[in-house]
């Protein structure tokens, strides 16, 4: 045996070890590519904020919308739409509740089988998020199948908290803001755009079962079910939905607050975000608020004005001046 054949035994060791590591990272790559195929699909406006942050930033958020897109989807289709079935709840919350397992195995280092888990696992690790929020946001999901109904708008939020604010807090956590008052904004954020999908999607819900308008409030302008049935747009609907918009806008422009509180690369692309999502709100006003008939979308135009205008006024510092000193 050659004097220096241990050495060489070492070497080939390390550069299996190498090549292992190179297999592993191209395949995360793959990962994450998959993720963000997810959110041009599906996320639409939001996707188009996205690409404004620095790209490792970026592909974090991707991974986040992969990780909460695929339970959610779950939940929203029902193979006979309206009619959630034991059985169907059954099915949907099993496979739940195996995604929940499969992701708790992969932040503890072993391989999930699907894309964005082992995409989502990494940037739990990478960034440090607590469990508790990827968590909280899959008891949302749960409270889906068997929830369809909500008394107030306090109540409401039981839900929203899960389904969308914890999402925000996890964003700050991607962006490295993490104290107190920033993950308030951003749970504020999280609140206003889920709102926002409410209003819009008010016709499918239905269909679902679902109805994620405040009982108490669709009762104060007196609007029935009946009436969200048949798609009736009458004056108390109008005035329902101006209440909801005008709540929403108040939402928007409380979570902006704390959008200096971000580091100043992130401030532009989360500013965007917001602003593109109220955009809905503006849509469903021009459709005279029958969200029954008539989808509310923006154009690829109108999200670049938005775009040239934000960044504009953010540059100027009138939308989110320098990030306190004090912040995160």
């Amino acid at each position: 045996m050659r004097p220096d054949s241990g050495r060489w035994g070492i070497l080939y060791l390390m550069r299996g070890t190498a090549s292992g590591q190179a297999q592993a990272e191209a395949g995360l790559q793959q990962d994450y590519a998959h993720c963000q195929a997810v959110q041009r699909t599906h996320g639409v406006s939001y996707y188009f904020a996205t690409r404004f942050f620095p790209p490792e930033t970026r592909r974090a958020v991707y991974a986040l919308y992969g990780f909460v897109r695929y339970p959610d989807q779950w939940v929203d289709c029902p193979e006979d739409a309206g009619n959630l079935t034991a059985e169907w709840v059954q099915q949907v919350r099993a496979r739940i509740d195996a995604y929940e397992r499969d992701f708790i195995r992969a932040v503890c280092g072993e391989r999930a089988a699907l894309p964005p888990l082992r995409a989502f696992a990494d940037v739990t690790r990478r960034y440090k998020i607590p469990l508790r929020y990827p968590l909280e946001f899959l008891d949302a999901m749960r409270m889906d199948l068997t929830r369809t109904r909500y008394a107030s708008f306090e109540e409401l939020q039981t839900y929203t908290w899960g389904s969308a604010s914890v999402v925000g807090v996890m964003m700050c956590y991607i962006l490295g803001a993490t104290d107190a008052e920033t993950l308030r904004y951003a749970a504020t954020m999280g609140l206003a755009m889920q709102m926002t999908n409410f209003l819009r999607d008010v016709g499918e819900d239905w269909q679902r079962g679902r109805v994620y308008l405040p009982q108490n409030e669709l009762r104060e302008y007196g609007v029935h079910e009946a009436q969200i049935a048949q798609g009736v747009v009458d004056k108390q609907w109008r005035a329902f939905m101006q209440f909801q918009i005008e709540r929403c806008r108040s939402l928007y422009a409380q979570a902006e607050q704390g959008i200096p509180r971000l580091p100043r690369e992130a401030q532009y692309p989360v500013l965007l975000g917001g602003r593109l999502y109220a955009r809905i709100l503006n849509a469903i006003e021009r459709n005279g608020y029958d969200v029954f008939r008539h989808r509310a979308r923006t154009t690829y135009a109108e999200k670049a004005a938005v775009a040239a205008a934000t960044y504009y006024e953010w540059r100027r510092g009138d939308a989110a001046p320098s990030r306190p000193k004090n912040a995160g």
